[in-house]
């Protein structure tokens, strides 16, 4: 037999996150429950004194038991005081022993001793389960009779030697014991739900901590696609703008200073974005670094995000049909696939392509095709899109859409982008 009974012990279960296990009323049951060990010592001493104290008043009678039996017997007891301890971790353990203690103790003192099995089986319906419990519970009683039969019979060969009155009391023996596995088992039970309970309950608190580490990497990944979008657009127009400006300074001062104006505008402007962005980030910035709280930009503002890659020289053709949709945040995405297409172009393709950009918006979708005539000259490597084109996957990818994009045949660089919704303009299901 194995001892692979569950650990019954509240404290074993792992506290997780803010959980605190409730505490037992009492202080005299809170000392019990924080020190196990003490609880198996006393324990052990309940059975160990009243069976020293009365194997010394047996020894000391005049029952005709052999001197020479006797310190092998108070070895018996003592060990069986000693195997309580270990009543808790090994509970099919101590009962066995407790078993062969009994026998062999039965012809010693001429008598069953009824106290340490009780003791064994009590800890085995507690700490093991209940089937456990009824097959101790039919061992134990079949060692009683045994140890009654031993008891009885007579002693060292003297066959005028006298028996302690009760050493067949067998049924007495079972009544007891049926009243300690009841016992047993209830209280067993009870400590088995307690700690299931509790369990259960750092189970939750560890799904309420991943699944807040989950939503804490999904807008973790939200504000990294933004702050791509606005860093990337921002720089690649104030980088465009700023090479234009150092080829015309020469021949065409105004322009040039007009180009780097433009600059200075778009790096302000990209420079508000970006408190604002980290103002939702950290609620403790001051709120002259947290900037002026706005609204996300939407399908309303594309005529200005045109106008700004205009101003950086790039030939843009906007066209537009369809009722946009009511989503703000599907209003958002349509911005942020323009904007990310358009920088695209102005990065490989320079300020001197020729764009056009169409946005349908159809009862059950939104098209959006963005595509250039001008030569590619930094052409992103097949299949690697950068984190823009990631981005912008990962943003259709909410809509159930797709976004398809690669050189065109005549020349050129071609996005197409889908996003899905229903007729009333809530997004669908990826």
């Amino acid at each position: 037999m194995t001892d692979a009974s569950p650990s019954l012990d509240r404290n074993s279960v792992p506290v997780e996150g803010d959980l605190r296990l409730p505490k037992p009323p009492g202080v005299v049951r809170q000392f019990w429950y924080r020190h196990p060990r003490a609880t198996d010592a006393l324990v052990a001493l309940a059975y160990l004194l009243p069976s020293a104290l009365g194997s010394l008043l047996i020894s000391g009678g005049s029952l005709g038991i052999d001197p020479a039996f006797i310190p092998f017997g108070f070895v018996l007891v003592l060990f069986g005081g000693g195997v309580l301890l270990f009543r808790r971790s090994r509970p099919w353990t101590v009962l066995v022993t407790t078993w062969v203690i009994t026998l062999l103790s039965a012809p010693v003192w001429e008598m069953v001793d009824f106290a340490l099995v009780p003791f064994a089986l009590y800890a085995l319906a507690v700490y093991g389960s209940t089937r456990a419990a009824w097959i101790g519970f039919g061992g134990s009683a079949l060692i009683g009779v045994i140890a009654g039969a031993l008891a009885m019979m007579p002693s060292r060969g003297d066959a005028d030697s006298t028996t302690v009155p009760g050493g067949n009391n067998g049924i007495g023996f079972a009544v007891v014991l049926v009243i300690v596995v009841l016992i047993g088992i209830n209280i067993g039970n009870r400590r088995r739900y307690v700690v299931a309970l509790l369990d259960r309950a750092a189970q939750l608190a560890r799904e309420r901590d991943q699944q807040a580490q989950l939503a804490a990497n999904a807008e973790r990944a939200r504000i990294a696609r933004e702050m791509h979008d606005i860093v990337s657009h921002g720089l690649t127009v104030m980088v465009t703008l700023a090479e234009g400006s150092a080829a015309s300074v020469g021949r065409d001062p105004v322009r040039s200073a007009e180009a780097m104006r433009h600059v200075a505008e778009t790096g302000r402007q990209a420079l508000g974005d970006m408190r604002r962005m980290l103002g939702v980030l950290d609620d403790g910035l001051p709120a002259a670094d947290a900037g002026v709280l706005e609204p996300q930009p939407g399908v309303a503002e594309l005529g200005g995000l045109i106008e700004g890659f205009r101003g950086a020289g790039l030939a843009v053709r906007f066209t537009s049909t369809g009722t946009p949709p009511q989503n703000p945040a599907e209003q958002l995405t349509v911005y942020r696939l323009v904007q990310e297409s358009l920088t695209n172009v102005l990065r490989h393709s320079g300020a001197l392509a020729s764009v056009d950009v169409t946005v349908e918006y159809l009862p059950d979708r939104v098209q959006i095709d963005v595509s250039n005539s001008g030569a590619v000259v930094d052409a992103p490597e097949p299949g690697s899109g950068g984190h823009g084109l990631l981005g912008m996957r990962e943003r259709v990818a909410l809509y159930g859409g797709t976004v398809d994009s690669g050189p065109r045949p005549d020349g050129g660089w071609s996005v197409r982008a889908t996003l899905t919704h229903d007729s009333t303009g809530r997004a669908g299901t990826a």
